[in-house]
């Protein structure tokens, strides 16, 4: 059994003989899919499920008066380039699709034509690069006298628009054309059928076949297999039936591309008895089946998980001398891949061969899958070399991402990268899912090197940024990536990677922290901070980890300023620096000469709970006193005090009576005071000391009288000297009162709380 071919016009084969560099097709039909009958050999058909009309519409012919009287134009060609001829139905198109539709385009297309003549309008109609386009010209010409349409320029528009889904349009220009003269014919409505059909709405083809009685427009088993295959791709099975027996009625016979309709319709509405009666109808009827019919069948079967089925039609059609295609043996092979029985798929791939029926993509595409399923890889990578060999590629590019992810899995690292190598031979894009698999893998295996040379070409092709990429790299891959990079002296380049990911909307915790951590290591710590304000600002969390070994970078860079920065931006992200991150940053600070920032960061450790290394906390508020920084030092010795870890204040204050800071003696020892601070009575001696040695009788005076009032106890030749200075001084009154308070006589001071000893001290000799 064979297919009858669409012949083709005179007009077309006479057109492509006289100009080959045009290939004009407007009057032959579609392609015939394998569900028809014909004498010639079968085309293979990507579709197993639709079949085709095996009575084309016919097409138009047109008569050959001017044929070879083609109008041309020349187009202005550069100096010393040949002169371009071009087609003056392409100028007309190519004037519509670049300027707006216009009186004055009109004008001008009707003085650059001398005539308008059949063959010129419909080739312009059939050129035309816009269906909109083709539409206006179609209805100018009429409009203004330039052309009668015929029905050959009738069915050309209705078959654009219809294309076009533009349907009402075609519907009106259909049922205007008796108002022209011009005769209806079976092919108009069926065509315009089918568009309604193609276009889902199925009640409009219904109308339209019923209008056709009304009009008194014949209809033959043409229209009927056109409204057949609308209803039936729609599920309209009982509708089908109606008009079946219609169809008998009327006494219409059934071709044999009826019933394969038919038996299409109804086991795509998994009406399986239905298709089994008309199939049984069709034999009984003297219509041997063909090999659409068995593929119909096998295909129904195979849908429905029957594949006993599949297989008794199977064996049949070749008892019957049908000989099967490469539809029937794909379709036999998608079946027993479906049921998991791919061993049969593999013996029928062999089968189909030895027959001489050379498998297609669409096989290939169907088995590779099953294989991969049932792990059968070293038989996959065999047939993927044939696909390659053959330079077939498959219709379904997805199928590489299970080839290489099934190559992995069973260990075979080099058969998984020869399916990138195969992918790039068959021209099929590859994406950063397919690297990323392949590089996850490598990585795993320890084979680091292999997954860096991929992601050397992944950088460098910037195949990350591809449009058209539906497979993107699984963080899985692309940290362990980076976390080898990371660790291996390359951070710059993981970042570089890492930076077109972003670009793409990856913003993942565990790579930005890799890369902290890389850089730090590498002694690059801006590079690092650079990345941390990124994940600030985009409020991606951090890791405490990567914190610690920015801040321990910077430190042995020696930017203690950086490292405190960089300390206080892990506070503020809620991770705590342990204690010796504390001490070293102290340390590094203070080492510096940056007493001020140290005490701020010793402020910030205390305040987070942290007590210890309280030797460096003195040495801090010494550093701050002796600068003059009192009222910071007491602030922070506050703090201490509040959370139980207060300073040494006889050693301060003995370090400051050496070193000549009596002013901040004096206010160390007055916040002691006032805060009953239990202090040795020599320290009390070695401020009062240093005060007079300075100068600073009134300062001494003052301390001294707190010092009384509170209870404190001070060596006598202390008094005396106070008081011989502020006699020297001319300040007689605070000398005499400060006498009478040694004597006793003033009893007017005495500790406020009452529960302080009256101050008693020897008396003058």
């Amino acid at each position: 059994m064979a297919y009858i071919s669409a012949s083709k016009s005179p007009y077309l084969i006479h057109r492509l003989s006289y100009e080959l560099s045009t290939i004009l097709t407007p009057f032959s039909s579609k392609s015939l899919l394998y569900f028809c009958s014909s004498a010639s050999p079968e085309p293979p058909n990507p579709d197993p499920e639709i079949p085709i009309s095996e009575t084309p519409i016919s097409a138009p012919s047109i008569g050959s008066e001017s044929l070879n009287d083609v109008a041309t134009v020349n187009r202005r060609s550069p100096r010393g380039k040949t002169q371009i001829t071009e087609k003056l139905e392409d100028t007309i198109c190519r004037m519509m699709a670049n300027r707006a539709w216009t009186t004055r385009l009109q004008n001008s297309i009707r003085n650059m034509v001398p005539e308008f003549d059949n063959e010129l309008v419909y080739n312009v109609l059939h050129s035309a690069k816009n269906p909109e386009h083709a539409l206006q010209f179609f209805r100018w010409v009429e409009r203004s006298g330039l052309f009668q349409h015929n029905r050959e320029t009738h069915f050309k528009i209705i078959e654009i628009l219809g294309r076009a889904s533009k349907l009402n349009h075609a519907r009106c220009i259909l049922l205007d054309m008796p108002k022209k003269g011009v005769e209806w014919d079976e092919d108009l409505w069926v065509m315009l059928i089918d568009s309604y059909g193609k276009a889902g709405i199925v009640q409009e083809s219904v109308k339209l076949f019923q209008k056709m009685e009304e009009l008194g427009v014949e209809k033959t088993i043409k229209s009927y297999d056109s409204l057949f295959k609308v209803i039936l791709r729609r599920g309209r099975y009982m509708m089908a039936k109606r008009y079946f027996n219609k169809m008998l009625s009327e006494g219409i016979v059934p071709t044999r591309h009826t019933y394969n309709i038919m038996i299409w319709g109804f086991f795509l509405s998994s009406k399986v008895e239905t298709a089994e009666r008309f199939f049984e109808d069709m034999k009984s009827g003297d219509i041997s089946p063909d090999v659409v019919t068995y593929n119909t069948m096998i295909n129904g079967y195979y849908r429905g998980k029957k594949m006993e089925q599949a297989e008794k039609f199977f064996l049949e059609m070749k008892a019957r001398n049908v000989k099967p295609t490469v539809i029937t043996y794909t379709t036999m092979i998608k079946g027993y891949v479906s049921v998991g029985l791919v061993g049969d798929a593999l013996r029928l791939m062999e089968e189909m061969k030895s027959f001489g029926i050379k498998p297609n993509a669409i096989t290939y595409s169907t088995l590779l899958p099953g294989l991969c399923d049932a792990e059968k890889m070293s038989e996959a990578r065999t047939i993927l070399e044939e696909m390659v060999e053959k330079y077939i590629a498959p219709k379904d590019n997805s199928i590489f991402i299970r080839l290489i992810s099934g190559q992995c899995k069973a260990g075979d690292l080099d058969a998984a990268a020869d399916v990138l190598k195969a992918m790039i031979r068959l021209s099929i894009p590859t994406e950063a899912g397919h690297y990323g698999v392949l590089i996850e893998n490598f990585c795993k295996a320890g084979v680091c090197d292999r997954a860096v040379k991929l992601l050397d070409k992944l950088i460098e092709k910037e195949i990350i940024f591809r449009l058209q990429s539906t497979l993107n790299m699984e963080p899985s891959a692309y940290n362990l990536m980076i976390e080898y990079l990371c660790s291996n002296g390359q951070t710059e380049k993981a970042e570089t990677f890492y930076r077109q990911l972003m670009k793409m909307g990856v913003q993942d915790p565990v790579a930005f922290n890799y890369l902290i951590g890389g850089h730090s290591k590498e002694g690059t710590p801006d590079s690092a901070m650079e990345l941390v304000k990124i994940m600030v600002r985009r409020k991606v969390p951090f890791q405490g980890s990567a914190f610690k070994s920015l801040v321990q970078s910077y430190l042995k860079k020696g930017e203690p300023a950086d490292a405190k920065t960089a300390m206080d931006s892990m506070i503020e992200n809620g991770h705590l620096p342990d204690s010796s991150l504390y001490r070293a940053v102290m340390e590094s600070l203070f080492e510096e000469g940056r007493v001020q920032t140290a005490s701020r960061v010793m402020n910030t450790m205390v305040e987070k709970g942290v007590k210890e290394h309280m030797d460096l906390v003195a040495k801090i508020l010494e550093a701050l006193l002796m600068r003059g920084h009192v009222d910071e030092a007491l602030g922070r010795i506050e703090l201490l005090m509040h959370a139980g870890c207060a300073p040494d204040f006889d050693s301060l204050l003995s370090v400051l009576c050496e070193k000549g800071k009596t002013i901040a003696a004096l206010k160390l020892l007055d916040f002691g005071l006032e805060r009953d601070i239990n202090l040795d009575f020599s320290s009390y001696d070695k401020v009062l000391d240093a005060l007079l040695a300075a100068g600073k009788t009134l300062n001494a005076y003052s301390i001294l009288c707190k010092i009384m009032e509170k209870g404190g106890v001070t060596d006598q030749s202390s008094y005396e000297d106070l008081i011989k200075s502020l006699n020297e001084e001319g300040n007689t009154k605070q000398a005499d009162i400060l006498s009478r308070m040694i004597t006793g006589k003033d009893k007017t001071l005495g500790s406020k709380k009452g529960k302080k000893q009256a101050f008693m001290a020897p008396r003058l000799s």
